[in-house]
């Protein structure tokens, strides 16, 4: 059986009891660091507290040589760690339907996930969330055009930021998309650093403000905010993100 672990956001100690149980039992423990990262630990802790020698995958492991994986796990049970929750990211679940399509049965044990984490540190409405998308170290239009399909439906856009060759960070990502158009600068966003650990730091303001606030250590995140918010989404972003008074225009 293949078996999908998500690590939850931060460190070793994020992983549920039941994940725990299931890698310590397996045939074979495995863990993948390019859909994501557990910034605050490394390999080796993570062996010493799961109690195994753990293989570290790489991303043609995941993709064009999944059959290795696939095909061990018709006979062996085969852990895979990821961070987060394993299924947000579709190379785990292209994986695991192809694991299926060929007769090799899958399992996941869900964990803490960077989505349900940014409505939490936020105190944004999670059904107000529409199309998310990623800013890359070479740029594209996507982005935008994802934040303007969801500012069109009254939407908030969460943004994740590229991990490769170095975990971006939110003055970057905001850069990048403001040499594209210069316009998105005006908007109102939500900046999310080290989400998961004991001292995350949020912040909203317009993005181009954003650029020169010093979130700290990576991993972060990015949020867009709609054109519209609940009076409630307001005031927990000023509690717990220090927004600016002017925030308020945009309360229905």
């Amino acid at each position: 059986m293949l078996i999908f672990i998500g690590m939850g956001l931060w460190d070793e100690r994020d992983i549920s009891c039941k994940g725990l149980e299931m890698a310590r039992n397996a045939d074979e423990v495995c863990i993948e660091f390019y859909t994501s990262k557990l910034m605050g630990t490394d390999l080796k802790r993570i062996e010493r507290f799961i109690g195994r020698k753990i293989r570290v995958l790489e991303r043609g492991d995941l993709e064009e040589r999944c059959d290795r994986i696939i095909e061990t796990a018709r006979d062996r049970d085969v852990v895979i760690l990821t961070a987060g929750d394993p299924m947000i990211a579709t190379t785990h679940s292209a994986l695991r339907l192809e694991a299926e399509k060929r007769g090799v049965r899958t399992t996941i044990i869900h964990s803490a996930s960077i989505i349900s984490a940014v409505c939490g540190l936020t105190g944004l409405h999670n059904y107000k969330f529409g199309k998310s998308a990623t800013i890359s170290w070479i740029p594209s239009r996507t982005p935008l055009d994802v934040i303007n399909q969801n500012l069109s439906i009254n939407a908030h856009t969460l943004l994740y930021l590229d991990l490769h060759p170095r975990p971006m960070l939110i003055r970057d990502g905001i850069e990048i998309l403001m040499k594209i158009d210069g316009r998105i600068g005006d908007l109102f966003g939500v900046g999310i650093a080290r989400a998961g650990s004991t001292n995350p730091d949020v912040k909203c303001d317009r993005l181009k403000k954003l650029i020169d606030y010093d979130f700290g250590d990576p991993l972060h995140v990015l949020v867009v905010l709609s054109k519209k918010l609940h009076f409630m989404e307001f005031e927990c972003l000023k509690v717990f993100a220090d927004a600016p008074d002017e925030l308020e225009k945009l309360v229905e």
